[in-house]
């Protein structure tokens, strides 16, 4: 081997070796925060001590697996695998009904180190979308996968025992069906209805930033409607250099705004930080945005805001914060 090419194999060993050193760096510190959906509160105690007993077994796992130094990816998946998998938030087993009585789901999940994202929307018969919107990201060159051709896709994973297929049925709620009766017979929706979502932003050991969102949409929605949840830029958002965002509300001032990427813009183009990021837009007065945002920066820090009654959430970090909410 000549001079030359042995200081190029040199070279790039040494780059190589550097890379790997970065992605295998750990530190004590991590943050976790999720949202159970912004919007009213319920005045059932039943439905509190739920929210709250959920909210708090996610919060906790999620915590635990940080701590063993887990990926942000697992963490975010895992923990909205939980929040659907209860009746008590509007995502799978909660999810609300469209108009004409049948369940769509949306959900997205996005990676910070490469902003890397998968999402589904409208499928009908997957448990977990949040799942599926991840096979999306490692399994195919697409980001996004809705109605027939996301169930297609999941199809393929019969032995994946995370993608289990459930009838649409399975999905429904004698409260959700109360409430879509309930409007159906207003003359015109109230706001609280439209909102409703769960999601969850990770910072692991490895600086690695995740986000992830889930819903069953809105209430009494158009049959074939797609919200903000499954957009990535809208309702998820995720860069190792700025921060992770998930959000909750009218998803259709999230589209519009372009909200998740948004909070990533202002950031990295004016230096605002993460709280005064998301203070903006929620308060601007000239794009109204109508919800929450939940978002973690590359520092660790947590921010919870919102401009509706409530909004349900938990977060937790290395620092020792640990903190429920279920409303204001």
């Amino acid at each position: 081997m000549s001079c030359g090419m042995m200081f190029s194999f040199c070279l790039l060993s040494f780059a190589t070796s550097t890379v790997h050193a970065q992605e295998v760096k750990t530190t004590d510190k991590f943050a976790l925060v999720i949202h159970g959906g912004a919007g009213g509160i319920s005045s059932k105690q039943e439905w509190i001590e739920n929210r709250e007993k959920i909210l708090t077994q996610a919060l906790d796992q999620g915590t635990a697996m940080l701590k063993r130094g887990e990926s942000s990816l697992d963490v975010v998946e895992t923990v909205v695998r939980i929040l659907e998998d209860s009746p008590y938030f509007n995502a799978g087993k909660g999810a609300v009904f469209n108009a004409v009585e049948k369940h769509e789901l949306d959900a997205s999940i996005m990676d910070g180190r490469d902003r890397s994202g998968g999402a589904v929307g409208g499928v009908r018969t997957v448990r977990n979308p949040i799942s599926l919107a991840r096979r999306v990201m490692t399994e195919t060159p697409h980001v996004l996968l809705a109605t027939d051709g996301a169930e297609k896709f999941a199809d393929q994973f019969k032995d994946d025992p995370k993608i289990q297929r459930v009838s649409n049925d399975y999905f429904s709620t004698d409260h959700q069906r109360e409430r879509l009766h309930k409007t159906q017979k207003q003359a015109k929706q109230k706001e609280t209805d439209k909102m409703g979502t769960v999601g969850c932003v990770a910072l692991d050991r490895h600086g690695n930033i995740a986000a992830a969102t889930s819903t069953g949409g809105l209430n009494n929605k158009q049959y074939g409607r797609i919200g903000d949840s499954p957009i990535i830029s809208a309702g998820t958002f995720a860069d190792n250099e700025t921060c992770g965002v998930s959000c909750t509300g009218i998803g259709e001032d999230y589209i519009r705004n372009a909200v998740a990427y948004d909070v990533s813009a202002r950031m990295a183009y004016r230096g605002d930080s993460l709280k005064k990021a998301v203070q903006d837009i929620l308060n601007g007065k000239k794009h109204q945005v109508r919800g929450g945002i939940i978002a973690i920066d590359k520092d660790g820090n947590i921010v919870t805001e919102f401009n509706t009654r409530g909004m349900s959430r938990a977060a937790a970090d290395s620092s020792g914060r640990r903190e429920v909410h279920i409303g204001k």
